[in-house]
């Protein structure tokens, strides 16, 4: 017999036994028979928790050696993708992030989940695809077909996933229905503009310390840290309230709120904020510091903002273990890294770092300034809001009801006796002038600017109505960056790039076509996208006599573009055409986050 299909009984349940499956094993040659043996051993002394796993789950506990895989282990994944093949069956990688919770929990009670092991992941007008560890255990699908009048599409999932699934989606419906339980069935928001009369219905919204309320909140924090998100998006709808995530750049919709539900989780996340929760009119700043499921601290820097359907509540993951990556994880090169080092090494100036909003200026600026925060140096920050609370600088906040704003900030840090001072924006001429004279009374000061690329920062200040004589005194230098996600190491392939592509990237340069590139493809550690994390692409500038000297009023500045690039700048494409040739990420990817590179 070298398959389980073989041993299943026709027309009967066939419930998996760990010997049957070690036989099929030691015969397709996956498994040695002294090793099938020793589990067979163990499984017979395993008490409690361990003697109710699932045969695989079992197997993959004791991590025995592939002999088909050299090197590799019958992991889970592997033995559940194994399953799926011996049952001819489709195999199905639950991912939570594409999973309709609201729709498929429903579908069947959760003791009827439970006791035939099964879930409910998707619904058609036709089917409802199941997914089961026990592809030859047929009873249940009877009882469900009649009950939801649609075919029944089974799938082979993992079984320890199935079994944690089945207990958070299950949860998770339970705390909303009892969220929702007694509240009103239309729209609920004072401030929502468009809501529908709804006479007769006198109770109020969920309490925001009310229990489900509280689960609700809990489960959006730990499946956030979970998928690796850097941001949660909260989203009042006419009907209902959005949640969507945002990993490696990228927003997925997660679940959708009865719409009192979402008013009431906005409300707990202002509570825990500590931000006015009877105030829905104004936007409000908050922040709550919390742990992650491993134990560290985790920040989250809480937005709100009123739209015509009521509160959106956006929340920003800051995780502290990011200001104590190196330049290198952050995706800089060696030359990157020298000239980068070379401008923020110097004792006084002005240092500008350029990009758009969640271009990662602020992780850059944290990581620069934890280096330089020496204890023989006073390292100073004015921020609005301070992003990451950090020890080993001294961090002041931007608070405009006290008509405390940056420029105010410098000047008061100007008395601190400060050696470093980051100035969190420079958004008008009056922080402009105030970091110039920080800089000018000797004091190194680091910013951020919001342009597309480093040489535009300088037309940026002048167009503040900085003197270009004050911006050859005192800038540095200027950094523009992006970030790109990059390549899942599990899963990436080789890959044969198109020369067309090519060329826009490296355009001017003309570098050859690599022959290290890569490729996505999509595997259980990325949710299949190809792309796992994210690095940073950069263009430096260092302020050379010859870019000195071109700084005018009436600046040509494709003149000084091309001047930057005789000095050795790479265009942000350049950077990321050299992530491409190292095989980190893809020309798609690059052409989609950086701007148009200029001739030189």
């Amino acid at each position: 017999m070298n398959s389980l299909a073989d041993l299943a009984i026709t027309g009967q349940d066939w419930p998996l036994e760990l010997a049957d499956i070690l036989k099929v094993l030691v015969a397709q040659n996956r498994l040695t028979l002294d090793s099938a043996e020793h589990l067979s051993t163990l499984r017979r002394s395993a008490t409690g928790d361990t003697a109710r796993l699932h045969p695989l789950e079992f197997i993959a506990s004791q991590a025995p050696a592939d002999l088909s895989r050299p090197g590799k282990l019958l992991d889970l994944e592997t033995l559940s993708r194994w399953l799926a093949l011996e049952a001819n069956q489709p195999y199905y990688r639950i991912d939570p992030l594409k999973i309709d919770v609201a729709t498929v929990t429903p579908l069947m009670s959760f003791a009827f989940a439970q006791r035939h092991k099964i879930l409910a992941l998707e619904l058609t007008e036709r089917d409802v695809v199941v997914a089961s560890a026990q592809p030859f255990v047929n009873s249940w699908e009877v009882n469900l077909t009649h009950v939801l009048k649609r075919e029944i599409r089974r799938v082979v999932a993992n079984p320890a996933d199935i079994q944690r699934y089945t207990m958070e989606f299950y949860r998770l419906a339970r705390s909303v229905r009892g969220a929702t339980a007694g509240g009103p069935q239309g729209n609920s928001s004072i401030a929502n503009f468009e809501q529908l009369l709804n006479l007769g219905s006198m109770s109020q919204e969920p309490d925001a310390n009310d229990a489900h309320v509280v689960n609700i909140v809990d489960w959006l924090f730990q499946y956030a840290f979970e998928q690796r998100a850097s941001d949660i998006h909260i989203e009042p709808r006419r009907d209902s309230g959005n949640v969507r995530l945002r990993i490696d750049g990228v927003l997925h919709t997660v679940y959708q709120f009865p719409l009192q539900v979402s008013v009431a989780i906005v409300s707990r996340l202002k509570s825990l904020g500590r931000m006015n929760v009877a105030e829905k009119r104004k936007p409000q700043d908050g922040r709550i510091k919390t742990k992650s499921p491993q134990g560290s601290e985790i920040e989250l820097r809480l937005s709100t903002l009123p739209t015509a359907f009521g509160e959106k509540m956006v929340m920003r993951i800051f995780d502290p273990d990011v200001l104590l990556r190196s330049f290198d994880q952050l995706g800089f090169s060696s030359e990157d890294q020298r000239r980068w080092q070379s401008m923020v090494q110097q004792p006084n100036g002005i240092v500008l770092v350029t990009g758009p909003t969640g271009s990662g200026k602020t992780t850059t600026l944290y990581t620069t300034l934890k280096q330089l925060a020496t204890p023989e140096v006073n390292v100073c920050t004015i921020e609005d809001p301070i992003e990451m609370v950090e020890d080993s600088f001294n961090q002041m906040q931007v608070r405009h009801n006290i008509e405390l704003d940056f420029a105010s900030g410098v000047r008061a840090l100007m008395r601190q006796d400060p050696d470093i001072i980051m100035i969190g924006e420079i958004r008008d001429l009056e922080t402009a002038e105030m970091a110039i004279q920080a800089a000018l009374t000797g004091h190194l000061v680091l910013s951020t600017l919001h342009t597309n690329d480093a040489p535009t920062a300088i037309s940026r200040l002048i167009e503040l109505g900085v003197p270009a004589y004050l911006i050859r005194a005192t800038v540095l230098g200027v950094m523009a960056q992006r970030l790109v996600r990059t390549l899942c190491p599990h899963c990436k392939t080789p890959a044969t790039l198109d020369q067309e592509a090519w060329g826009e990237l490296v355009r001017p340069w003309n570098a050859p076509l690599p022959s290290q590139a890569q490729q996505p493809v999509g595997c259980n550690e990325c949710r299949d996208t190809g792309y796992r994390g994210r690095a940073g692409v950069y263009e430096l500038m260092p302020m050379s006599d010859n870019l000195r000297d071109m700084i005018r009023t009436d600046t040509d500045f494709s003149a000084l573009r091309r001047q930057a690039y005789k000095d050795g700048m790479h265009s942000l494409r350049l950077s990321g055409a050299q992530k491409v040739a190292a095989g980190l990420t893809t020309i798609e990817e690059v052409l989609r986050v950086t701007p148009n590179s200029q001739q030189k």
